[in-house]
């Protein structure tokens, strides 16, 4: 008998028990006899019975809420593709009831994450995606969310300790080795190459952007340690438009400076500023094809982006909590995305759809 075809009559008839027994089994409902509990696992097991997940979740014609937790960001942001990616799996289920909410916080602010917190519990909630604040921050917050058996996937960094159903994103420390052993092919010959940062207090956006960092220098210390590496920061209150005097003063007082590098999605402050001051022997390197880092790299200005496929984080994270709320399956706790590299040449081949 093939085993899509296997009712529950059938496995009735082989267990010897009632059809209403099977289906108490099946769905893991109560009254049920060890004598006859053993009896039906034995008829599936002989049966090599595969039950039919989506004709079984369908059936119960339920709803599900998931909710997206992103930073706040400005349209054209590398968080668009995440949310992007999720809508569309969202879409691709609908027949199961899913629905989608996106809520913001407001990075380097406390008061902002600690608020989102408190009124976002208050919610019907099925299943969260994550971009994690702090770790102590979001540490409370998935804490609460553990005490309510709400499952959890993270996004952008990954936090071990958090313990999450699962985790889609790069291999942070080894995308910022890379990233340096890719720049260095071009820039093996210089004597001085700069970092350029946004940054609040000192601190980065995000542990994504400083684990980046770190593999970088990594690799700088192996392989080039004779490089001097400097900084420029474009901090994150300032007006975009005071970036330029920054710039300016900088590339002015480091002559020798012809490559750059940024850990985030924000190359194009850069790459613009390169092509309004006419700076063709300067380039820099950056992360995530965003409109406007794909425009500078179309007139040269970026050399280099490293790809980590946003819009499909941002479906895997919805069908991952679909798979293990929804149809009960186990998923895969840590989905690394692969780390391409694009150029002017390649850019047109970027897939950005889920595959």
């Amino acid at each position: 008998m093939a085993k899509e075809n296997i009712t529950i009559k059938d496995i009735a008839a082989r267990a010897g028990v009632s059809t209403g027994t099977v289906d108490r089994v099946l769905h893991k409902r109560p009254n049920v006899s060890k004598s006859a509990l053993e009896k039906v696992n034995k008829a599936l097991e002989e049966l090599d019975y595969r039950p039919n997940m989506y004709a079984s979740a369908l059936a119960y014609n339920k709803t599900y809420t998931f909710y997206v937790v992103l930073p706040k960001h400005e349209q054209d942001a590398y968080w668009d593709e995440i949310e992007e990616g999720a809508q569309a799996c969202c879409q691709f289920r609908r027949d199961f009831g899913i629905s989608l909410k996106f809520i913001y916080y407001e990075r380097f602010n406390a008061t902002s994450f600690t608020k989102m917190v408190r009124e976002f519990l208050t919610a019907k909630i099925d299943g969260v995606i994550i971009v994690p604040a702090t770790l102590e921050q979001t540490a409370r917050f998935t804490e609460k969310l553990t005490e309510k058996q709400i499952p959890y996937v993270l996004l952008d960094s990954y936090m071990p300790d958090l313990k999450p159903l699962s985790f889609f994103g790069q291999d942070s420390f080894a995308s910022g080795f890379f990233a340096a052993k890719m720049l260095m092919l071009i820039a093996g010959h210089e004597k001085e190459i700069a970092i350029v940062k946004q940054t609040r207090d000192g601190k980065v956006g995000s542990k994504q952007q400083a684990n980046r960092e770190t593999g970088f220098r990594h690799y700088m210390v192996d392989h080039f340690p004779d490089i001097k590496i400097l900084e420029v920061d474009l901090p994150l209150d300032e007006e975009h438009k005071e970036y330029d005097s920054i710039l300016e003063k900088f590339f002015k007082s480091h002559p020798m400076v012809h490559h750059c590098i940024t850990f985030n999605s924000k190359a194009h402050l850069v790459g613009s500023f390169l092509q309004r001051t006419n700076r063709r022997n300067i380039q820099i390197m950056g992360y995530d094809m965003v409109p406007k880092n794909e425009e500078c790299i179309r007139n040269g200005s970026i050399s280099f982006l490293i790809a980590q496929h946003a819009y499909q984080q941002g479906y895997a994270s919805v069908d991952a909590l679909f798979n293990a709320i929804v149809m009960k399956r186990e998923v895969n706790p840590v989905n690394y995305m692969p780390i391409e590299i694009l150029t002017k040449e390649n850019v047109d081949f970027y897939r950005r759809t889920a595959i």
